[in-house]
């Protein structure tokens, strides 16, 4: 108590407090006399009859708490046994702001502590939290239960706080700097996470090295939770994860399951120093916690699997990914200011990660060798909007790294110069007639570049022979597709250097490109032209995947199953012949148990069959689900669900989204695959969500997975009547009802950047 005062305010959230004292040291004990909540502001005062004199003391509180079925604070978490029993696990998420939820606390994340935590729980299960067990004794009232006890934490912020309590096997390694590496995951299932572990024991001394500071705690267990929101927590010395995010199983997981899952350990990993051990006074500053995180799981990566070509695919997940966003007329900066504990969730998104992460690595590039300077480069800036060209009266300006490479050494940077003017002329010497110039080496710098007819003609050699690097190709690419959608520059003049890309052999400038083509594909579906875009994609992918083939050849690695998946389903969804009718003949093999389908084939596979099914397909891939094992497989066929074409099928899909048999989380990837899955599945995934608005928004509880929900849904309309109707939906929270009982914050920038 630094001052004399009556009251004791912290925060607390759906707890219940019975008792609370305070015993100054060395002296009697005050017992509080009143509890006063402050519902909205997640506070509790508590009222003391004598004045708290400054000085040392203890707080007692004795309360009750729920385990919920929110997915956040403590809450249970749903799965089933080997045997088909359902169960509960008890689990915790406290990021951003429900700690709170499980224990009355100052929940901020300057405000530090050590945690000394006990759980009493059923001695049959694990009981697991940030520190190692110190000791397991009987619990004296119970001989079915026990009382665990755990180490003190190092002083830390109260939502990276952790306890689990349930089943579950562990498969273990030591580090080579001794730090004790867990991997637990649903009983029998333990193989399936090996890979995480030998990613997790390569990942620690990787980053001891690149700080150079020592893991600081004895153990660090990652475990996977079944109902879990987020896609992983970085929770000091107890990472958790969906399943997806951490098991691999060795014959059924995909090679891009292999990669997602050694990213999400990257990350997980960079933040026990990042974030835990250094931690943002306030979340205004989460971008650069969460944003270094994105930045150096792929350096993380790129050192245990030089074979990903990472770098290249980061241009591609995450640059790319944060121009679009912030190319809106509702972007923002990568810093947002926090009030309310409600906002905070509406800052986790593809700005505050991704944009942030493109930013670090823009500045870590940056500071490398001046090289020489020499042709007469004209440069401008100006504010790129996804709704066309700037119009506002003061164009805001900044100062840019721009690097300049040619043909004669493509990976070379010729000139490297800081742009702080709206315009200027620099001058290339040495750079013949014939050579092509390129802005933007391995496309670090954060903007897009529009280049005259002159010189992006003069690109198009570098695509076609690959001397342009991989990134660059991508780059470029993704340049074009945006200002096109923007109305800066010809659809046409787009497409034309499309077919530069015949001889592309890289995976990740073949995704990117798709998603490309996939967005233009949404937007020419309301127009007469969506035929001749289907007709396009196939003459674009063919070659490649006659190259590919649909069986591994021996050498090939990695990056070529994520190709032969990615184009053998752009030409299936496309209804490319030859390859919907062997999609047709492996489908079936494989559901008669004839040959199983590899894990990399499935996706694309069930995604064709499905797209150009009927009711007899989608109950054999219903049934499919239902049979699987593996989450993974759960979630795979989840994700293509939406790809029926029929209004009564969709409609099916939409009901079972709901359902028992589909993960509370995993109902957004069901809806959103109905959404993105054609135009009529739009509608119907629209209408779905407005008649089911109040059964949603109770399970998600405004949490960001609503915010997901309804950009999954509305991206893919291009009418401004639609536009309307989603700002009066969002305006009146979808149900006038349900806005006065919930009101939320959270899906209101979600909502906006969708109307844009």
């Amino acid at each position: 108590v630094r001052q004399a005062t009556n009251q004791i305010v912290m925060n607390c959230a759906d707890i219940d407090i019975i008792t609370a004292s305070y015993v100054p040291e060395g002296d009697e004990e005050i017992h509080a006399t009143g509890f006063n909540y402050q519902n909205e502001d997640e506070k509790v005062t508590l009222s003391f009859p004598s004045t708290l004199q400054p000085g040392t003391g203890t707080l007692k509180i004795d309360f009750v708490g729920e385990l919920n079925d929110k997915m956040k604070g403590f809450y249970r978490s749903k799965y089933t046994t080997p045997s088909g029993e359902v169960r509960y696990a008890a689990v915790t998420q406290f990021e951003a702001t429900d700690a709170r939820r499980a224990f009355p606390c100052w929940d901020e994340p300057a405000i530090k502590a050590t945690f000394d935590i006990s759980l009493v729980v059923p001695k049959d299960r694990v009981a697991l939290s940030n520190m190692v067990c110190m000791c397991s004794k009987p619990y004296p009232d119970d001989e079915n239960v026990v009382e665990v006890k755990f180490a003190r934490t190092p002083v830390m912020s109260t939502y990276l706080v952790a306890f689990v309590v349930g089943e579950y096997d562990f498969v273990e390694t030591r580090s080579k700097d001794g730090v004790c590496v867990r991997v637990y995951t649903p009983v029998g299932k333990a193989e399936q996470g090996k890979f995480a572990l030998e990613v997790a024991a390569k990942t620690l001394p990787f980053y001891k090295d690149y700080f150079n500071v020592p893991y600081p705690l004895p153990k660090i267990d990652l475990i996977a939770i079944a109902d879990f929101a987020a896609g992983a927590m970085e929770n000091w010395g107890l990472v958790t994860y969906r399943e997806t995010a951490l098991l691999i199983d060795p014959k059924n997981s995909c090679s891009s399951s292999r990669q997602w899952v050694a990213l999400v350990v990257g990350h997980e990993l960079a933040h026990q120093w990042f974030g835990n051990l250094v931690t943002m006074e306030w979340w205004t500053h989460l971008w650069l916690n969460e944003g270094f995180a994105s930045w150096i799981e792929y350096l993380c990566v790129d050192h245990c699997f030089p074979e990903y070509d990472i770098w290249t695919q980061f241009v591609s997940a995450d640059y790319t990914r944060a121009q679009e966003l912030d190319a809106l007329d509702n972007s923002h900066p990568i810093e947002v200011s926090v009030g309310h504990p409600s906002e905070v969730d509406e800052i986790f998104d593809a700005i505050s990660y991704s944009k942030g992460a493109s930013v670090i690595r823009m500045l870590h590039d940056y500071i490398g060798d001046k090289v020489e300077d020499d042709r007469l480069l004209k440069l401008s800036q100006r504010k790129f909007c996804a709704s066309g060209p700037y119009v506002g009266e003061d164009c805001p300006q900044w100062m840019v790294p721009i690097t300049v490479s040619t043909s004669e050494d493509p990976n070379y940077v010729k000139l490297k110069i800081l742009m702080d003017k709206p315009e200027m002329n620099v001058v290339l010497k040495n750079v013949k007639p014939d050579q092509w110039v390129k802005l933007n080496l391995g496309t670090v710098g954060f903007y897009r570049t529009q280049y005259s007819a002159a010189m992006l003609e003069s690109l198009l050699p570098g695509i076609r022979d690959l001397s342009l690097p991989p990134v660059d190709r991508l780059g470029l690419q993704n340049d074009l597709f945006s200002l096109a959608r923007a109305g800066i520059i010809s659809t046409v003049e787009v497409l034309k250097v499309m077919e530069a890309f015949v001889n592309e052999p890289n995976y990740t400038v073949w995704s990117d490109l798709s998603c490309n083509l996939g967005i233009l594909s949404t937007l020419l579906s309301h127009t007469d032209f969506y035929e001749e875009i289907q007709e396009f994609v196939k003459d674009v992918f063919s070659p490649i995947g006659e190259r590919l083939g649909w069986d591994p050849k021996p050498g090939e690695g990695h990056l070529d199953a994520l190709l032969r998946g990615l184009v053998l389903g752009k030409l299936g969804k496309a209804g490319h012949k030859t390859t919907l009718e062997e999609a047709r003949r492996r489908f079936k093999d494989h559901v008669e148990g004839k040959q199983v389908l590899s894990a990399d084939l499935r996706s694309p596979v069930y995604l064709t069959v499905l797209k150009h099914g009927d009711g007899t397909t989608l109950d054999v891939m219903l049934k499919l689900h239902k049979q699987a094992d593996m989450q993974e497989e759960k979630n795979r066929i989840e994700r293509v669900l939406g790809a029926t074409l029929s209004p009564e099928l969709i409609q099916k899909v939409l009901t079972f989204a709901l359902s028992e048999e589909v993960r509370p989380q995993d109902t957004v990837s069901v809806i959103g695959g109905v959404a993105g899955g054609s135009k009529h599945g739009r509608k119907a995934a629209w209408k779905f969500i407005k008649d089911n608005w109040e059964e949603l928004y109770n399970r998600y509880q405004g949490g960001f997975l609503i915010s997901r929900l309804i950009k999954l849904s509305v991206e893919g309309f291009a009418v401004d009547k639609m536009a309307g109707e989603v700002k009066v939906c969002q305006d009146q929270t979808c149900n006038p009802d349900v806005m006065l009982r919930h009101k939320t914050k959270s899906p209101e920038m979600t909502g906006e950047q969708s109307i844009r």
